[in-house]
């Protein structure tokens, strides 16, 4: 937040050392690690816009370039945010220093990550099935996406604890996918 908050304030900086006003975050990591909800979460922490550029689209450099400049509303600063899923692909020179300023990688849940979710989705501090979900967590990957997706109520009557208790049984599953069986009915 501290990135973005000097960011933000810095006109004067910028026009003082001549460069161009514009900060540009990478961020990557596996599907459902939540890359566009951080974009989302920046711009509205910085009452920002968001255009969402397909760059599959662009055939060139020329092209990215004039559709940069004619894009409306992008004034003084520019916040640049680029995701993938695969960093591994992107060509060296396009993300070195000076290319991009930071690099973010978004990983899978953890506790600590869960129980954000937990008090967005259920506002809960904490619960007695916590402890199962946080041994799971170190065990098993678990994207931020499919968590949050098994802590929403699916009816009006499910309470905190059936939806914790929804996770519990969705991390169990992957536990056993991951090691190659699969569950028996019971």
């Amino acid at each position: 937040m501290d990135d973005l908050l000097t960011f933000s304030k810095a006109k004067e900086y910028y026009a003082r050392i001549g460069k161009a006003w514009k900060h540009r975050y990478l961020f990557y990591g596996p599907p459902g690690t939540s890359k566009l909800t951080m974009i989302a979460a920046i711009a509205n922490f910085l009452n920002y816009d968001v255009y969402d550029l397909e760059l599959t689209a662009v055939k060139n450099n020329t092209d990215l370039r004039k559709l940069l400049i004619e894009t409306p509303s992008i004034g003084g600063e520019r916040l640049i945010t680029f995701t993938t899923n695969h960093v591994d692909k992107l060509d060296p020179a396009l993300i070195r220093r000076g290319r991009m300023d930071r690099h973010i990688e978004m990983l899978y849940c953890d506790f600590e990550s869960f129980k954000v979710l937990a008090k967005n989705y259920l506002n809960l501090e904490s619960h007695p099935l916590f402890g199962a979900i946080e041994s799971l967590l170190e065990e098993i990957n678990m994207t931020p996406a499919d968590v949050a997706e098994n802590l929403m109520p699916k009816t009006v009557t499910e309470d905190a604890s059936t939806c914790l208790g929804c996770l519990i049984e969705a991390l169990e599953i992957a536990k056993e996918e991951a090691r190659g069986g699969s569950r028996a009915e019971s």
